[in-house]
């Protein structure tokens, strides 16, 4: 448990008036304007990015402006635009002149500040992380901080200096792994000394910074012993981040193989209509958006089949008609049964034939889909029949039935 020691070090901190608790983070109109500001400036970021104006050079960009008003809070904040400036010879951070890359940051800022979901954070700042663009760092955390100060603290060379010394750890400064540790660690500490610090994150991590540059020291024979476990805490995140990892790999698989049938589509001469969730998405440079047309024609549906025909994950429809001719739901980890349904619907709502529909799946859920196949009230409809397709299949044929099809009926090839 950490002893009483902490709490006079808390009182050491707020009792000193050049210390950040006094000169920043009391300063209660100074930091509300920058909040408020700086998150107008992610937006216009976000929109500079989606606009193609963002340009190749942190100077300049409105990115630059974001920064100008966080190293404005001064002390924990001084230094926070240096990781973003544009460095030709080392060429980083990589978000200027690859465009993919910069297109990645956007999105990522985007989801960000969208969401006020703890667990939707960290998955975006893993997601980031796995894209190992060079040069982009936790340093992104000290956005973010403004954007939701209660879950995401601030990060930089004295608060990591100051952590390492307090609970006597060794983590780095430039890795996102030890910054969502770090995180864990401050917000388990900050939650049970609450009422001598503050739900806003800004304030124990000013404390890690006074202690980090040396303003605040600490005795030899300081003891680090938390109030938790910490070796149950580290469990906690591995897992966290296990499954997140597994999550993004589910779904990329799956974007992967909207990119797959989109490209079979384009090349057998359809109009390809994806999810409207998913248009937006990316993958090896290319946006789905580009290859895709951007809205459902209109078929004559209620709005609520409408709706739900709207998240069929992929539509081939003949060339500037509204006749739909195929349908395909990618079953990687969702309800197989849920995906049914959808193309159900539609093929219900079309009703002037009878519809070849397909379920695209991983080999290892082919049981899954036979067994809800052959459920009796699945059977025998006069107006669908479903078929299904395996990753497998649709990877080893692709290029053959892009280079030797005529239309969908060379998918009757390979499905089942």
């Amino acid at each position: 448990m950490i002893t009483s020691n902490f709490i006079d070090l808390i009182q050491v901190y707020k009792q000193d008036c050049e210390s950040v608790y006094n000169s920043w983070f009391i300063d209660n109109n100074t930091r509300l304007k920058a909040f408020r500001t700086i998150r107008r400036g992610v937006i216009n970021t976000i929109n500079s990015i989606k606009n193609n104006t963002f340009g190749t050079d942190f100077k300049g960009s409105p990115l630059e402006f974001v920064l100008n008003c966080i190293t404005e809070q001064k002390q924990v904040f001084m230094g926070a635009a240096h990781p973003f400036y544009w460095k030709p010879k080392l060429r980083i951070p990589d978000i200027y002149e690859n465009e993919s890359n910069k297109r990645i940051f956007g999105e990522f800022l985007e989801n960000c500040l969208s969401t006020n979901s703890e667990d939707k954070i960290i998955r975006e700042i893993i997601k980031l992380d796995n894209y190992n663009i060079k040069g982009l760092g936790p340093a992104v955390a000290n956005i973010l901080y403004f954007l939701h100060p209660t879950v995401i603290p601030p990060f930089n060379t004295a608060i990591v200096n100051g952590f390492n010394a307090l609970f006597n750890e060794k983590k780095k400064l430039g890795s996102w792994p030890d910054y969502l540790s770090m995180r864990e660690t401050i917000l388990k500490v900050n939650e049970d000394f609450i009422s001598y610090l503050s739900k806003d994150l800004g304030a124990f991590c000013g404390l890690l910074f006074d202690i980090g540059i040396g303003k605040i020291a600490i005795a030899e024979n300081w003891e680090t012993a938390l109030t938790f476990e910490k070796k149950k805490l580290e469990a906690v995140v591995k897992k966290r981040h296990e499954e997140i990892e597994k999550d993004l790999k589910q779904e990329n698989e799956h974007l992967r193989m909207q990119f797959l049938l989109t490209e079979i589509g384009n090349s057998l001469g359809y109009d390809v209509f994806v999810a409207n969730n998913d248009r937006n998405k990316s993958m090896d440079g290319k946006s789905l958006s580009f290859l895709t047309i951007s809205n459902l024609p209109d078929l004559n549906l209620n709005a609520d089949v409408n709706k739900t025909v709207s998240l069929i994950d992929v539509i081939w429809l003949k060339k500037n008609t509204n006749q739909i001719e195929c349908a395909f739901e990618i079953e990687k980890s969702t309800s197989i049964y849920s995906g049914i349904l959808r193309l159900s619907d539609l093929a219900a709502s079309l009703g002037d034939r009878r519809y070849n529909f397909f379920l695209v799946a991983p080999d290892s859920r082919e049981k899954e889909i036979i067994a809800q196949l052959t459920r009796p009230s699945l059977r025998d409809k006069d107006y669908v029949s479903f078929k299904y397709l395996l990753f497998s299949d649709l990877y080893k044929h692709c290029d053959s039935i892009c280079k030797f099809g005529c239309d969908y009926n060379i998918l009757f090839k390979i499905c089942k």
